[in-house]
């Protein structure tokens, strides 16, 4: 039986510093990024030079437990599956480059993120928090210490730094447009996420509706969680109430959702948009391609992600520097919410 051969030799940052003739505390600012002004190019070559050659990779956790936080960023959100996260995830990627990991946590399918979901991650020592859509009582319950940025979560605004939607002029958009073609009543299929986000979108549509002439039917009773299958369950279900109350179109909280009416729409034989009228908001990048493709209100979820992790950053950089738990939230000027439009396409 042949001994296996021994485990390759962790190279440490003393083996750089001996290799590149620095002190390991250079070695330390190089590959942490916070040489400049403090280390000479001719230094910082040679760390570099040396790192490369030993194959040097840094120890996140022992760089963790000497700062008091690791490079990581945690996203916690109700519904990472959902296509809309995956182009918030590339903003955020985006803006916090290779400095910072990115981890995503996803919260209860149909829950919102809680204070529970940030302590069972306290254990990593993040360097910032992202949470979109977090429950009502997520900040009374919250751990202090951690830069937090909170992402489309309307009504949180002065008790954290938020990064949120102006819905206002896309669902004023998205009434007219149905108005004009002569729609007077609109069916309505909620989310069950209780997120404040569909409340107000709900709210927005309901006031725009009666502004330009026009009846919505909200019902609590008439919701779906962010399955096409339910969706479109719900949908078959609302329809036979919906038709007898006059609704000649749909708006669905969400695309995930509205892609469900049109599948309940194709089964139960309701031509769209002939003789039902459909849209949502997201505006997904499949709702292009759906048959017929979907009216939407366009939200940007690449730059929400960007907006949200720019915002974080600046809250992290204090902590950086050695100045304590990052930047005081209610002192950080808010951004400009990021303005929703309508995207009009062959389902309306």
């Amino acid at each position: 039986m042949s001994t296996p051969p021994p485990a390759p030799r962790r190279v440490t940052a003393a083996m750089v510093a001996e290799r590149a003739g620095t002190s390991i505390a250079t070695v330390s600012l190089v590959v942490n990024g916070k040489a400049r002004g403090r280390i000479s190019d001719e230094n910082a070559a040679r760390v570099l030079a040396a790192v490369a050659e030993l194959g040097y990779v840094v120890d996140s956790t022992a760089s963790a437990l000497a700062r008091g936080t690791s490079d990581i960023v945690v996203l916690i959100a109700p519904d990472l599956p959902n296509p809309f996260f995956g182009r918030v995830i590339k903003g955020v990627q985006e803006e916090l480059g290779s400095r910072y990991q990115l981890l995503l946590s996803a919260a209860a399918s149909g829950a919102q993120p809680n204070a529970t979901d940030v302590r069972r991650l306290s254990s990593l020592r993040p360097a910032g928090l992202l949470v979109s859509a977090p429950g009502p009582d997520f900040l009374d319950d919250l751990p202090a210490g951690t830069p937090l940025v909170l992402l489309d979560a309307p009504g949180l605004e002065s008790r954290a730094a938020v990064v949120n939607y102006d819905l206002a002029p896309g669902v004023e958009q998205l009434a007219q447009h149905l108005a004009e073609r002569g729609h007077r009543v609109i069916g309505y299929l909620d989310g069950t996420t209780p997120a404040a986000t569909y409340l107000l979108r709900r709210e927005l549509l309901r006031e725009a509706a009666a502004r330009h002439g026009m009846t919505l039917l909200a019902s609590p009773d008439v919701r779906s969680g962010p399955d096409l299958a339910e969706a479109a369950a719900a949908t078959l279900e609302a329809l036979p109430a919906w038709r007898a109350a006059g609704a000649t179109a749909i708006v669905a909280a969400a695309d995930t959702l509205a892609h469900g009416v049109l599948a309940a729409c194709a089964q139960a034989g309701v031509r769209v948009p002939q003789d039902m009228a459909v849209a949502g908001f997201d505006d997904l990048p499949a709702s292009a391609v759906t048959a017929p493709s979907l009216t939407s209100v366009a939200l940007p979820g690449d730059a929400l992600g960007r907006a949200a992790a720019h915002r974080l950053l600046a809250l992290v950089a204090p902590a950086d520097a050695g100045d304590g738990a990052g930047g005081d939230a209610a002192s950080e000027e808010a951004p400009v919410p990021l303005t929703a439009t309508l995207t009009v396409r062959a389902s309306t």
